[in-house]
């Protein structure tokens, strides 16, 4: 907790420091499809946006190379677009769309922070699957450069495009469209969506988690059965959707996108947009997570397989008729 603690406040000097050149060095440009009244408050904001990705970018690279742990930019993930966010508010005069859209960006990150915080995430935990990368990627200097470029730079940059959105919304004159508000609404429910899943999940393993230590204090039976006998998951949003917290997301973010596109209320032509490019991006990002982290679940647990090939991967969908399924390893294994 004291790394992260530095890493914040290193982090934060640095931010502030980039957007303070950002903004007073750098003549910003108008950004294209926000319209004349909103050129100059969007560029200014997503100038800043940039400028405080770029100095957060090079602060995780710093801190992966010092401490050899590389989720410093899992841990800036609930945060960074909450500011972002709100640098883009700023430079729209704090309006009413852009305000609305930040204060629903600033739930998301509540709910995620709260939820990565009670898993440990921000004591030191590094997320599994750098591990695994780094026994696939031979050599330091490959593995360095992943980390450069997909895990800060990428990812970070992902963060940026999914707050794009939001810079259409400066310089709106008048009250937003009522579509705007009914997407702001559907965003708020897959946040609903997340902290039911969240909360399923986090009672499943700390239910697992007690059931181990009983088991190996000789207090509980060898004999488990249902989910603890699998292993994960599968009872709940879970019968629905093998990941209903990836569904969430990417519901809470293409929701974001469509309040920024349909905000004028035009909102077939607001659909064409470069914005866009957030919620793809985030889309393929998750993709390739789905496909990574479950071939890591199905070689640990024989059962995955079966719940694989019953219940769909991310988009919730009635279960389909489940295979026999192996024998379970024991959950103390």
């Amino acid at each position: 907790m004291k790394r992260f603690a530095l890493f914040v406040l290193i982090a934060g000097i640095a931010c502030c420091v980039a957007v303070t050149w950002a903004v007073s060095a750098l003549a910003v440009p108008s950004l294209p499809g926000t319209g004349p009244a909103a050129a100059a408050g969007a560029g200014a904001g997503m100038a800043a946006v940039l400028a405080s990705a770029a100095a957060l970018a090079l602060v995780c690279f710093a801190f992966g190379l010092a401490t050899g742990d590389y989720s410093w930019v899992d841990r800036s993930w609930s945060i960074a677009p909450v500011a972002f966010a709100w640098m883009i508010a700023a430079s729209g005069g704090f309006g009413l769309a852009p305000c609305l859209s930040a204060a629903a960006v600033t739930l998301w990150g509540v709910r995620l922070t709260a939820n990565f915080a009670r898993r440990g995430g921000y004591s030191g935990t590094e997320d599994y699957r750098w591990e695994v990368l780094r026994g696939r990627i031979t050599g330091r200097l490959s593995w360095q450069a992943f980390h450069a470029l997909f895990i800060c730079v990428f990812q970070i940059g992902v963060l940026v495009l999914i707050t794009t959105p939001l810079a259409r919304l400066c310089g709106l004159t008048g009250a937003p469209a009522p579509s705007f508000l009914a997407a702001l609404v559907l965003a708020i429910a897959f946040i609903a969506w997340e902290t039911v899943a969240d909360g399923q999940q986090w009672r499943f393993q700390t239910a697992k988690a007690a059931y181990r230590a009983a088991l190996a204090a000789g207090r509980a039976p060898d004999d488990p059965s249902g989910d603890f006998a699998r292993g994960f998951r599968t009872t709940g949003l879970f019968s629905l959707s093998r990941h209903p917290n990836y569904f969430g997301e990417l519901g809470f973010w293409w929701s974001v996108f469509l309040a920024g596109a349909t905000a004028g209320g035009a909102p077939l032509a607001g659909l064409a947009h470069w914005s866009i490019a957030g919620g793809l991006a985030l889309t393929a990002v998750f993709a390739g997570s789905t496909r990574f982290t479950e071939a890591i679940t199905a070689g640990k647990y024989p059962a995955y397989r079966a719940y694989q090939a019953s219940v769909s991967a991310i988009v919730p969908w009635f279960p389909g008729r489940r295979e026999a399924e192996p024998v379970a390893a024991r959950i103390g294994d």
